[in-house]
């Protein structure tokens, strides 16, 4: 399963080495051969009372989910397969779905950075180039309080591999680099300084909004989203409001959305 020599696995020493550093938010790493899940490793750690800024990534998870229960699954060693638990108790509790969003701005400044491919945000918290996907981020609350955040970014993804012929990866994008490690530092670093900017701003949006509209894929785009209770909305992605809803201009006017499946539509 892991003799791929085109793909080789990621160096924990190394990792390590780069990302923990004395008063800095990565508290832990551990790069797992094979799991069913990182996001189900991290929830345990925290229940378990776990401190913010432990770090798991997988070679390949077995189990691996995205958003409305969909799973996630890739060749081993194909993609960065990581979740960070984060405890952001001086933000208050109705601001913590913005950790999504700023997760998703994270991996998209990153790799537009150190990889070279116009990355941008699609809402609620998928990273895209063009209309094609290159990762995904989903967000669980466990009992803490903590939340652990879980992303799965195809690095060297080949097109006969991808689930879904609108997957993409770093490597059919011709990214600069597709070595994981330095892919998955940058994320990492990215992560930290914008999530320890948003804390000290106690989760103020203001401190996430800017940058997100500008790397925005869905706002000023007409959408078609499929809501949590099965119903279909179509509209103009207008914006967000300050809770982090998308607001999309339709027929019967404006609709503030918290939740939704976002499918962008041809002008």
């Amino acid at each position: 399963m892991f003799g791929d020599l085109e793909r080789p696995p990621l160096d924990e020493k190394f990792l390590r080495a780069r990302l923990l550093r004395p008063g800095g938010l990565w508290t832990q790493l551990d790069v797992l051969a094979e799991t069913p899940s990182t996001n189900a490793v991290l929830a345990a750690a925290a229940r378990a009372g776990a401190p913010e800024g432990v770090v798991a990534t997988a070679e390949y998870q077995s189990s691996g989910r995205g958003r409305l229960g969909r799973t996630w699954t890739t060749p081993p060693r194909s993609a960065l397969l990581t979740s960070v638990l984060l405890r952001p108790t001086a933000v208050p509790a109705a601001r913590w779905p913005w950790l999504g969003l700023l997760v998703s701005l994270a991996v998209a400044s990153a790799v537009r950075r150190v990889a070279e491919v116009p990355a941008l945000v699609k809402w609620p918290n998928d990273v895209l180039i063009e209309d094609r996907k290159l990762a995904g981020i989903l967000l669980e609350r466990v009992e803490g309080p903590a939340a652990i955040v879980g992303m799965g970014l195809n690095v060297t993804l080949r097109a006969d591999e991808r689930p879904h012929p609108a997957a993409t990866s770093l490597a059919l994008e011709g990214a600069a680099t597709t070595d994981r490690v330095t892919v998955l530092s940058a994320v990492l670093r990215e992560l930290a300084t914008r999530y320890q900017e948003w804390v000290a701003a106690e989760g103020d949006p203001a401190v996430i909004l800017p940058d997100y509209q500008g790397l925005s894929a869905t706002i000023g785009r007409p959408v078609r989203v499929e809501l949590p209770d099965g119903k279909f909305l179509e509209g103009k992605a207008a914006g967000l409001d300050t809770d982090g809803r998308l607001l999309v201009d339709t027929a019967d006017g404006q609709r503030a959305l918290a939740a939704g499946d976002v499918t962008h539509l041809r002008t």
